[in-house]
């Protein structure tokens, strides 16, 4: 059964506030929209709690139960850019890391197999746990089944807790005080006097008089904690660093030559910007020397640009002032600090592509006259039966322009094999575990299928039976069992 972690970091903006201001750790303290005292309470520490300070007052309501009782503001930018870099040092203990965007500071992690990595998987929470206490950040997890369970006991509990059992992770979810969880101060407050004061009072209303009385918000959180609205995990994918580096053959001194080196690597890192909506705020130009070893320059325009004749006179007058390098460069390396672009400088951008039609059509002659008319072929999908023949080839006589069309989310492409490769024979029927690629893929961690292809009796029987296989690595295959031959086959990958 798949594990989930939950990792709470207690009032996290609030955190952020007491590592700006460590003199306040000892009173109560609260972190407000507003600097002033109509301003309203966002989050409070376990002290202020004590006072009965919570979330929704207003800091001079705050200040009448504490007259002791400091705040300030933490803006957005500064909880956006602290939650980013959490994100990057949990996926240090694991590549599946999905932030709460509605709840700073909650973050669900894929805890499935890691005991046999950590020992346990109460060890491997407690090196969560003491890697974030080394930067003065504390929290609490829980790693348990179900999303919600594990929500509400890293909310509600200290420490850390692994629950073996999904009903006695529902059981103890149940006893967690409602006020402990993300909930809107009104409806807490009318909560409260109706008597629901745990996470169990709430699962027992009836869904209609929720969604009824409180809105949509409030019934999505009780369907999550009755578990008649299941939300897998949904993990973070960042975008690797926009960085382009060449290695050189020989050492190289000439500085005029170097700056050819930097051109050609300029247009692909800009188009790598421009296709992800960002400008280039700040150039890192890297040199590795022969002996002296790494050396990086910091090129800054005027404003963020995608402007690559503008980056190279930067790079040109930063070398010109070096005049003569101290040692001969091996590696040249250009990384890229960007931001959002404009519509104005992506259209700018756009306007000089460096792909040219006219030469790619030239290119495609050389081609068909080199290996004949039939070496320049395009798939097009078809009716079939088979995975092999839901798509015929038909030759094109030129390239043309891409019509890219608005989707909700990126397409996953379903590669095929133009032979299926036949696969090492099985002593079980199911491929949990198996080596399908070798030992760098890893062993097989999750299956899903069978999805059966059957028929041809008029002709040669075909009975298949497909599943998406998951390797330890990530990579996820496409594989059938053919019942007439009893054998494992590959037949393509999901990228």
């Amino acid at each position: 059964m798949d594990r989930m972690a939950c990792i709470d970091l207690p009032a996290f903006p609030l955190q952020l506030l007491l590592q700006r201001r460590p003199e306040w750790r000892d009173h109560p303290v609260a972190v407000v929209d507003h600097d002033r005292p109509q301003g309203k309470i966002l989050w409070v520490n376990e002290r202020a709690r004590s006072f009965r300070i919570l979330p929704g007052m207003r800091y001079a309501a705050g200040l009448s139960l504490a007259g002791g009782l400091h705040a300030a503001e933490v803006t957005s930018q500064e909880i956006d850019r602290a939650v980013a870099t959490l994100g990057r040092r949990l996926r240090r203990f694991t590549p599946h890391v999905e932030p709460a965007g509605e709840d700073p500071g909650v973050f669900w992690l894929d805890a499935s197999g890691l005991e046999r990595l950590y020992g346990s998987l109460a060890s491997w929470a407690g090196l969560i746990r003491a890697d974030l206490r080394r930067s003065g950040l504390e929290c609490n997890a829980a790693v348990g089944f179900d999303r919600f369970g594990t929500y509400a006991l890293a909310k509600g509990k200290r420490g850390i807790l692994v629950i073996d059992r999904p009903a006695d992770e529902r059981a103890a979810s149940r006893r967690i005080p409602l006020d402990r969880l993300a909930l809107d101060p009104e409806a807490r407050v009318i909560l409260d006097k109706l008597g629901v004061r745990n996470v169990g009072d709430f699962v027992d209303l009836p869904s209609e008089g929720v969604a009824k009385r409180f809105g949509q918000e409030i019934h999505r959180l009780h369907r999550l904690a009755s578990g008649a609205l299941g939300r897998p995990l949904q993990p973070e994918h960042p975008e690797p660093p926009a960085l382009e580096r060449l290695g050189l053959d020989f050492p190289e001194t000439n500085v005029m030559r170097l700056m050819a080196v930097v051109e050609r690597l300029i247009g692909p890192l800009l188009e790598t910007l421009a296709g992800r909506g960002h400008a280039l705020a700040k150039l890192n130009l890297g040199f590795r020397f022969e002996r002296l070893g790494d050396h990086i320059e910091g090129l800054r325009p005027a404003a963020p640009t995608l402007d690559a004749a503008q980056l190279l006179e930067l790079a040109r007058l930063r070398l010109e002032a070096l005049r003569k390098l101290p040692d001969g460069v091996v590696e040249v390396v250009l990384h890229a600090e960007s931001t959002k672009a404009t519509h104005e400088q992506l259209g700018l951008f756009a306007e000089r592509p460096r792909r040219d039609p006219a030469a790619a059509n030239r290119a495609l002659a050389r081609v068909r006259a080199e290996l004949g008319d039939d070496a320049v072929v395009r798939a097009r999908l078809g009716d079939g039966h088979l995975p092999e023949s839901r798509f015929t080839w038909e030759k094109i006589e030129g390239v043309t322009a891409p019509q890219p069309r608005d989707a909700d989310r990126r397409t996953l492409v379903r590669r095929i094999y133009a032979q299926p490769v036949p696969l090492p024979a099985r002593a079980r029927h199911e491929p949990d575990g198996w080596m399908l690629r070798g030992l760098e893929h890893g062993p097989v961690v999750r299956v899903l299928g069978p999805y059966v292809v059957s028929g041809r009796w008029w002709s040669e029987p075909v009975h298949r039976e497909y599943h998406f296989a998951e390797t330890q690595r990530g990579d996820l295959l496409w594989v059938y069992y053919d019942r007439p031959r009893r054998r494992w086959f590959l037949q393509g990958r999901v990228e």
